[in-house]
């Protein structure tokens, strides 16, 4: 199976640079064959042809677990199955950002399954090595739950469905098996019991003493009778000692994960002709809203990744997702994005000295090993959009002195030439930042914009808001005098000074309404030197790509007007991810990270949408500016079950002309219309 990973990997490498170069020379996109098919449920489903072998992995979590599971289909569509578990609250030494209690389990660690007397897979028995039963895969379906189905035997006379999923509030994933006898004789199925445990030497486990369980439910011989079924199951605990150990609950806890799934599925529906980007968006706030952990440091959302848990970064969750999570309404969501600025304050100081770019353990310790990042200017920037669109007043007065303390240290860290002045950027060196780069100076701009409104909300002094607003329109132009050039012969931005590559970043000004140069930036990130299959290039002339800046770009091309050319790719992009070769979410970076389901990169997809396509700008706790992006041959779409500025609502837009659309915003059973020009912009007041 390693030998197999490779040969993908350096293939996937192959056709990487090969698609690139077609995409270069034809400046068209290339032609996708979708592995996967939405189905009438939302899932997704792969049935298997002959586009074998083929292997992905895929994360899911819950509040105290996360199970990352990579699967392979061979060639001769068996199965092959490694699932690391992850347990974000038993900590590690050291206690850092990388602490948590992580255990890789591989298919021949499970008990032995047999079917009248046969091995489900291959068996060394007293030094003789037995055939198994021949197992062949059918199909794969993702939804929230993993589900894997298989036949059984030559004459397929017994299905397999396996599912995997991780406990919404216990430190346990589970794997369920589901046999069903389709044949017409008696069938004997039997697993082996097991109740293993692995001890953490306590030299390595964090102040108290771990273990690893692995214990079987429904083991034992069973005679199945013809259309019966036979349920057996693994859970895979963390435990701090013997006493602790769970009975798993196999069904109680699989249908509070489909709970978990169905009450995300319910708030803020994408309703658009393209059900792709429907299902791309459910998906979406499946993967943002899941990754969130119950530490004694409160609930905190991670990114995940086999890496990022039970820790909270100035650009994952107080920039990229907590805004998208004042729209979502989901309870978990809400309280962890408070947390996180609540977390965040706690390093306010009066010297001014930065705020770490990370918390970690739970909250016991931080981490800013790339120095000030622009950190300040990402939590001012997502702070005060989350105080706006979430609405409530008394949140929004615990998140000011937030605010109010990053935009001074902002203020302070201006230059000579009226930019902010940082040691990096949130790629924390892996590229060039220079000493002032544009997406800092572009976050705090924004910042300030939104601060001066809800200062004026919040009772505070007219000085200040008027001088927030003053500030940003100084700001303005200080980021066009320093940042606009000629760069490879666009009129754009230089990331940096005495940057002369183009860098995908300098979306950034599109994103929060600096559209100056929007004619040339945007001719710049759709050129070839930027431009790829799979994304923006961080570089032009780089390998290097960030799900990310591309989320970022389409949300900035869309705000900018050029609904079509964003709408173009957003649609490939989102057929590429949801149905493709790596599914089913946004993913962070390659060749970093091997293309990880970082989870605030599904919440930058999902506001591509509110902010983007739908132009959804907070400006009061009851009140946002819309501008909507009515792609060509659509008459309508909605954004239904919004939980946004006080208030549950959908808001729908409907094509009246060529040039005329309808806003249509439906509350507590009434409705309110405002006829607009197309790309004109409507206060709306709920």
């Amino acid at each position: 199976m390693k030998i197999f990973h490779k040969q993908v990997a350096v293939l996937s490498v192959v056709l990487f640079f090969i698609s690139n170069a077609l995409y270069a020379q034809q400046n068209v996109l290339p032609q996708q064959i979708d592995r996967w098919a939405i189905q009438q449920d939302g899932s997704i489903f792969w049935k298997i042809g002959d586009r074998l072998p083929h292997a992905d992995h895929i994360e899911m979590s819950g509040q105290k677990v996360s199970i990352w599971v990579q699967y392979e289909v061979d060639s001769l569509r068996r199965l092959h199955l490694k699932r690391t578990v992850v347990f974000p609250t038993f900590r590690m030494k050291p206690n850092d950002t990388h602490a948590s209690l992580m255990q890789v389990i591989s298919d021949d660690e499970l008990p032995k399954i047999f079917i009248n007397g046969k091995p489900l897979k291959d068996d060394l028995i007293n030094g003789h090595r037995i055939a198994g039963l021949q197992e062949q895969v059918t199909g794969i379906r993702q939804n929230g739950i993993m589900e894997i189905y298989s036949k059984i035997g030559n004459h397929g006379t017994i299905s397999l469905k396996r599912s995997l999923f991780p406990s919404v509030d216990k430190a346990m994933a589970i794997e369920k098996l589901v046999f069903v006898n389709t044949g017409a004789l008696p069938a004997l199925i039997s697993m082996d019991g097991q109740d293993r445990e692995i001890r953490i030497d306590t030299s390595r486990s964090y102040q108290v003493p771990h273990s690893l369980i692995l214990k079987t439910t429904g083991d034992g011989s069973h005679l199945v009778q013809p259309g019966d079924s036979l349920l057996f199951a693994v859970s895979y605990q963390a435990v701090p000692d013997r006493q602790s150990v769970m009975n798993a609950a196999v069904l109680p806890e699989e249908n509070a994960r489909k709970e978990r799934i169905r009450q995300i599925s319910q708030q803020l529906q994408l309703y658009t002709p393209d059900v792709t980007l429907n299902t791309a968006f459910a998906f979406a706030k499946i993967r943002a809203a899941e990754s969130i952990f119950k530490t004694k440091g409160g609930l905190m959302h991670g990114p995940g990744g086999l890496s990022y848990y039970a820790a909270i970064w100035a650009n994952d969750e107080a920039e990229y997702v907590n805004p998208f999570f004042a729209f979502l309404g989901d309870d978990l969501a809400n309280r962890s994005a408070m947390n996180a600025y609540r977390m965040f304050a706690a390093y306010m100081n009066p010297e001014y000295k930065p705020i770490p770019s990370s918390i970690v353990a739970e909250g016991a310790s931080f981490w800013n090993g790339a120095g000030d990042r622009g950190d300040q200017a990402m939590i001012a920037y997502g702070a005060s959009r989350y105080a706006l669109a979430n609405g409530n007043i008394d949140s929004a007065r615990v998140l000011w002195p937030l605010i109010e303390w990053c935009l001074e240290y902002s203020r302070r860290k201006l230059n000579a030439e009226g930019v902010v002045a940082s040691q990096s950027d949130e790629l924390e060196g892996r590229f060039p930042a220079g000493e002032a780069n544009l997406s800092t100076s572009s976050l705090y701009y924004d910042a300030l914009i939104s601060a001066s409104k809800l200062g004026e909300l919040l009772g505070k002094p007219s000085k200040l808001t008027e001088g927030y607003f003053n500030q940003a329109k100084a700001l303005r132009l200080s980021i066009d005098k320093y940042f606009a050039a000629d760069v490879e012969g666009f009129d754009t931005y230089r990331y940096y000074k005495g940057n002369t590559i183009l860098r995908s970043w300098i979306c950034m000004p599109l994103t929060v309404g600096i559209d100056e140069h929007k004619e040339g930036t945007i001719k710049a990130l759709f050129s070839p030197r930027l431009f790829t299959p799979d994304g923006l290039l961080t570089q032009a002339g780089d390998k290097t790509f960030w799900d990310r800046s591309t989320l970022y770009a389409l949300r900035g091309i869309l705000a900018a007007g050029e609904t079509d050319a964003a709408m173009s790719y957003l649609q490939y992009y989102s057929r590429r991810r949801l149905l493709g070769e790596h599914v089913p979410y946004p993913v962070e970076a390659y060749p970093e990270g091997g293309q990880r389901h970082l989870s605030a990169e599904s919440g930058l997809y999902c506001r591509v949408f509110t902010e983007g396509l739908f132009g959804m700008r907070p400006i009061g706790f009851d009140s946002f500016n819309c501008t909507p992006r009515m792609p060509k041959g659509w008459n309508e779409m909605a954004l239904r079950n919004i939980h946004s500025f006080g208030n549950v609502f959908d808001l729908e837009i409907s094509r009246l002309t060529d040039k005329k659309l309808l806003i249509s915003v439906r509350k507590k059973g009434k409705v309110y219309e405002y006829r607009i020009n197309e790309g004109a912009t409507q206060l709306i007041k709920l």
